[in-house]
């Protein structure tokens, strides 16, 4: 197995065990290639390997989704769940548009950025896990539209890279009110609209510098991140009903801090 083929799949792998955890896969896999010394133009193995992970939540919740746009036409609850899930996905695409190229050119490019939200992110991520909250939502599906509105808004400090989607919004759903298992399932439904959405831009607008060279490496990394996704997802909510989000935050700070370490002595 060659280094680039090794590392295509370790990045695979990483991209699908951490999408839809609180950990920021965007910061793991660019400190993971920062330290493998892993380069794509224009980023296209990045971009693509997020389609495995995109595909592996959609085919989680097939039959959810199928059921929900069928019954749009006839169904005033599945207007309103579809309705909530646009209405949280539309900040992010906003602000997406508006600052793609300062979200890539500068943010993407500062390992302790994201070495740092990393551990800000896990602080947080303890503090409210700990925190004697008292839910009052306990389905994704029966969001109020203004709860899922902010949750979106919330969604967009991810557009910084560390801080984490799933992160970002799993803590805005419990702020307002949702227990844990539901903030979990909401960001994964949130997830679709949202990582389709940048996967297919980042593609546009890298359509001209794609190194469909390394074909082979996007392949492997592909079907590595839709194996790892897939179990991800199929275990997450079930831990998080039980043990809540405090590994996950213990986690990204010793990650974070064992960053800037590696920094620190020149690495």
């Amino acid at each position: 197995m060659t280094d680039s083929t090794l590392s295509s799949l370790l990045l695979g792998l990483l991209e699908g065990l951490t999408e839809f955890i609180p950990v920021s896969s965007t910061g793991h896999i660019l400190l993971a290639g920062h330290f493998l010394g892993f380069e794509s133009a224009g980023k296209t193995f990045e971009v693509v390997i997020q389609l495995g992970a995109i595909l592996a939540i959609i085919g989680v919740y097939a039959a959810k989704i199928v059921t929900t746009i069928r019954d749009i036409p006839t169904d005033p609850q599945a207007r309103r769940f579809a309705g909530s899930i646009l209405l949280a996905f539309l900040p992010a695409m906003a602000i997406g548009v508006l600052a793609h190229g300062y979200i890539k050119e500068v943010l993407f490019e500062s390992p302790r950025l994201i070495a740092s939200m990393l551990i800000l992110g896990g602080v947080v991520l303890l503090i409210v896990d700990k925190l004697p909250l008292s839910p009052r939502h306990h389905s994704a599906e029966h969001f109020p539209l203004p709860m899922a509105f902010a949750i979106g808004v919330i969604q967009c400090l991810a557009m910084i890279p560390g801080v984490s989607r799933s992160g970002a919004t799993i803590v805005g759903a419990l702020a307002f009110g949702a227990d844990k298992r539901a903030a979990a399932e909401f960001s994964f439904f949130l997830s679709m609209p949202t990582m389709g959405a940048a996967f297919a831009y980042d593609l546009y607008k890298n359509r001209d510098v794609l190194d469909t060279g390394a074909l082979g490496e996007i392949a492997i990394g592909f079907v590595a991140a839709f194996v790892a996704a897939l179990l991800v997802v199929r275990w997450l909510l079930s831990y998080v009903s039980r043990h809540g989000y405090s590994f996950f935050g213990w986690w990204r700070i010793v990650v974070g801090t064992g960053v800037l370490i590696a920094l620190g002595l020149g690495y």
